[in-house]
């Protein structure tokens, strides 16, 4: 029997801010922290961004497990798992003088997995990071490296596959759909395997057709009808099936994905104004993402000036919904109203931290800027009667260290595929204008 090669993985400071509990996650290796990864979180500790409170809670853990042996052999990370230590700053080899000479963090971290590298050759070392660029860097200089790999989806396209079309049914049985509200049983349909829970059919028989939505407590296939909200048409299948899972009592947890024009916020927004007699308060946020990973400091003026430019993509969807009624009708002015006394509140995501969210319509816009942990911190607090929308992109993130199979929207959808009170809904067709459209496929 070969003997088993034993690893140890060396983690980037951008690992730990993704993840505060990745040591945990490699099972019986070993895992080692570069001393400079320590000061780059210190650097993070003081704020009220997630990946501060991730520093924060990272120094916590390692407080845990603090003793002599974190810079001398190791500490148990627990049963089954492998031991963490701490390397201490390393000297530049005379390949990394040549290749990286500037004296930088990330420099002064490759010079100790290098050193790891160099020194263990009884291990199979690993070098984590979620910097695209400073895995490059390593592996020029030999040593193995890759992604964090633990919350990545890992078939992006299926988990996105949620509306089904059947061919050639019967029109007889469109029609008992059509003449029966409670829905039909799903048994009758005869398909090749059950359908996920709140799973979508466009359904077409040789003379009609119809869509429809599984029904996984009545285990039934129900018509979904078009159904105009707030001044809002949905203007296809999608959009309706949208419309559907949003305005659905028992789904609690939505998420909508599809490119730029596609109405998912602006859905969103008008299913929650639709039922604001049903909630206490409704939240719309977004993630800031400053530009150029710059933080806002930078910009001019008081909060809500630094802040406006992010948000003004929400306020736009708002005035869409405002914009199909006069100023004197009563729906425009019950917008305005809920603006005034803060039934409807438009704000970065880091705002809503600390706030209670029951009875709340919680859309989160942007989603897929999000990390899986921070999609886990926002769900985690949702209340009695709280109903949460998270829409997004996958194709347009603006983190440098999320991607598709990454981001917390496609960890989501992907996590909560098949639970009852979960809906998912890809929107495929941009409906924002044909020049957008044309646009959004040949540019």
């Amino acid at each position: 029997m070969a003997k088993k090669i034993r690893k140890v993985f060396i983690l980037d400071t951008n690992v730990l801010l993704h993840d505060y509990q990745c040591i945990y996650n490699f099972q019986e290796n070993d895992v080692i922290i570069p001393i400079t990864v320590l000061e780059e979180l210190d650097k993070f500790k003081r704020g009220n961004d997630i990946i501060n409170y991730h520093a924060r809670e990272f120094t916590r853990e390692l407080d845990k497990l603090s003793g002599d042996k974190l810079f001398n052999g190791g500490v148990s990370l627990g049963k089954g798992l492998g031991k963490l230590s701490i390397e201490t700053g390393k000297p530049f080899s005379v390949t990394m003088q040549s290749s990286f000479p500037e004296n930088t963090a990330d420099h002064r971290i490759l010079a100790i997995a290098e050193h790891v590298y160099r020194n263990k050759t009884d291990y199979d070392v690993t070098f984590i990071s979620k910097d695209i660029n400073l895995r490059m860097k390593a592996k020029s200089i030999g040593i193995m490296a890759q992604d964090y790999e633990n919350d990545k989806v890992q078939d992006i396209g299926e988990i996105y596959k949620n509306i089904s079309t059947i061919e050639n049914l019967d029109d007889k049985l469109i029609k008992v759909l059509y003449d029966n509200p409670e829905g039909v049983l799903l048994e009758d349909f005869k398909f090749k395997k059950e359908p996920v829970a709140n799973q979508y059919f466009i359904l077409k028989g040789n003379s009609s057709s119809a869509l429809a939505h599984y029904d996984p407590e009545a285990k039934t296939i129900n018509r979904v009808l078009k159904q105009k909200t707030y001044g809002i048409d949905p203007r296809n299948a999608e959009q309706t099936f949208a419309l559907d899972a949003l305005l659905r009592s028992k789904v609690q947890l939505v998420s909508l994905t599809g490119k730029a024009g596609t109405g998912k916020t602006l859905l969103a927004l008008a299913a929650a104004i639709h039922q604001r007699q049903d909630f206490t308060q409704i939240f719309l946020a977004r993630p800031i993402v400053p530009l150029s990973n710059r933080d806002m400091g930078f910009l001019p003026g008081d909060i809500k000036e630094k802040i406006g430019p992010y948000m003004q993509p929400l306020f736009d969807n708002l005035d869409v919904i405002k914009n199909k009624f006069a100023q004197t009708s009563k729906e425009y002015m019950k917008i305005e109203e809920m603006l005034k006394n803060e039934k409807l509140i438009i704000t970065p995501l880091a705002y809503i931290r600390g706030r209670s969210l029951s009875r709340i319509f919680f859309i989160v816009d942007e989603a897929q800027n999000l990390t899986p942990h921070e999609i886990k911190t926002i769900i985690t607090r949702a209340g009695e009667g709280t109903k949460m929308i998270f829409t997004g992109d996958i194709e347009q993130i603006d983190s440098p260290y999320l991607d598709e199979k990454s981001n917390g929207l496609s960890y989501l959808t992907d996590k909560m595929k098949g639970q009852e009170l979960f809906a998912h809904v890809n929107l495929v067709k941009g409906e924002r204008s044909f020049l957008a459209e044309l646009a959004s496929h040949l540019l």
